[in-house]
């Protein structure tokens, strides 16, 4: 896995600080994108990711921008508004997840095809000046969601050709 991180020092906004982390996770499957997009799109299905629990979306839903749904985080069992902004089928899935107040994230899925096989990144953006506290709890988290991705991927793919 290939990570990248940034953190960008806090900027004085008023009276508040403004704190700003970005972190990248990219990882190789095996699986086609056709496979990974199908895993990452369905959205009522989250049992693959490891901070999610469920959703309030009806099975069978495409992710289209605009659309706003809710999840339920195994961490803490509240639920968290989402709001998908970019949707590139096949290629990128971006949302931006409202938690709770002084805390902004933005998500970001992309898939690439090589040679090799197929190249999930998923990016991290956390804003805000609760921004250090939420990411010393999901840290941990985060750093499974792409490799777990691919594990699904791969074992759906394996079960289409049995």
């Amino acid at each position: 896995m290939i990570r990248k991180f940034s953190f960008k020092f806090p900027k004085r906004e008023g009276k508040r600080l403004r704190f700003s982390l970005i972190r990248t996770y990219r990882t190789l499957s095996s699986a086609s994108v056709d496979v990974l997009w199908q895993k990452l799109s369905d959205l009522a299905d989250v049992s693959w990711h490891p901070l999610l629990a469920s959703t309030n979306v009806p099975r069978g839903l495409v992710a289209k921008p605009g659309l706003i749904y809710q999840e339920v985080t195994r961490l803490i069992p509240i639920p968290i508004r989402v709001f998908v902004e970019r949707v590139r089928p096949g290629e990128l899935f971006s949302l931006r997840i409202v938690t709770i107040p002084g805390v902004e994230q933005r998500v970001t899925y992309q898939i690439e095809s090589t040679l090799c096989g197929s190249y999930i990144s998923y990016s991290v953006t956390l804003k805000g000046w609760l921004s250090p506290v939420v990411w010393w709890l999901i840290r941990s988290y985060e750093a499974r969601v792409a490799s777990e991705l691919a594990l699904a991927a791969e074992r759906r793919a394996m079960m289409n050709c049995e």
